[in-house]
């Protein structure tokens, strides 16, 4: 039923469970679920509260940090590696945290967890409930930092193409700002749920556990200030696209009314003297055509100095 469940001992070493009680000899027993798994919904009623039960099971959740008597619920989201994904549609785990035993449940792949599951399988576990806690954060929010970082080298992209008018806007500029709205749709509440987390009065989070946990919130704090400021940065890079772009087509738009200006009075002589009907001058005249050219010639370049002396041109 479960992905995996371990016992895991003070010294870091850890033994394969292949039973099914909520905890065993170790310091604390890890259990790990996949929430699409139907035996999930049966097994946790029987062993947990049914506040942490019905939490751990939720479809749809949000970062949080409530303790419940002794224990903890937690929910964290992470960056989604998983192929074939946006990494921006962050990956979330639920978490039960007691003295003797950690439940995770996980619709998608975490790779935090995977990384924490590799090191337990090699004998070096988080020794404590705590430890596996800071563990998990510490991979989650370094995940975090790399991302935004990734974004805020995107920026500086951007920024430095504003130099030159020729180039066009870029193209995954709207993809990249949608990015930073969803990141910072889930970091603002964790930034939250860890300051909470950290600040917790339960002997299960000792104090140096929670020192390092409140240094792992400033730093999701951070990340969350520079997407802010990420957030700003772009909405500046598009103003000034869409303001070059405007000017453009206002410079466009003009020199077509002054084309227009021109022509417009030119055309109406055009369209004049080619009426085909009797009495028109200079039918007969062998140099009618050539004194009409010219002085068409002539109330064009009157005209464009008349546009050039009321300053249009």
């Amino acid at each position: 039923m479960a992905i995996c469940v371990f016992d895991i001992f003070p010294d870091g070493t850890t033994k394969p469970v292949d039973d099914t009680a909520l905890t065993g000899a170790g310091t604390y027993r890890w259990w790990h679920f996949d929430l699409n798994d139907p035996a999930l919904s049966e097994w946790l009623p029987g062993h947990l509260p049914a506040i942490p039960a019905g939490a751990l099971i939720q479809p749809e959740t949000r970062p949080r940090c409530d303790a419940y008597e002794n224990g903890l619920m937690l929910n964290l989201r992470g960056i989604n590696l998983n192929a074939g994904q946006p990494a921006d549609q962050m990956v979330s785990v639920r978490m039960w945290v007691d003295n003797d035993v950690i439940i995770t449940v996980r619709m998608r792949k975490v790779f935090a967890l995977e990384d924490i599951r590799q090191g337990i399988e090699a004998g070096t576990a988080p020794a404590t409930p705590a430890a596996f806690v800071e563990a998990l954060v510490s991979r989650l929010t370094a995940r975090v930092q790399e991302e935004v970082m990734e974004i805020a080298k995107l920026a500086e992209f951007y920024e430095a193409d504003l130099d030159d008018d020729t180039t066009p806007p870029p193209k995954d500029l709207p993809a990249t700002r949608r990015r930073v709205i969803r990141l910072r749709r889930y970091l603002e509440p964790q930034r939250t749920a860890l300051n909470k987390l950290a600040a917790v009065d339960l002997p299960l989070m000792p104090e140096p556990d929670g020192l390092r946990l409140r240094e792992l919130a400033n730093r999701t704090t951070l990340a969350v200030e520079e997407l802010d400021a990420l957030r700003d940065r772009l909405l500046t890079v598009q103003d000034d696209h869409d303001l070059f772009v405007a000017r453009t087509q206002a410079r466009h738009g003009y020199r077509l009314s002054v084309a227009a200006g021109v022509f417009l009075p030119l055309g109406f002589l055009t369209g004049l003297f080619g009426v085909n009907i009797g009495g028109m001058p200079g039918l007969d005249h062998p140099m009618a055509f050539a004194w009409l050219c010219l002085s068409m010639a002539a109330l064009a370049i009157v005209m464009l100095l008349v546009l050039k002396l009321s300053r249009w041109l």
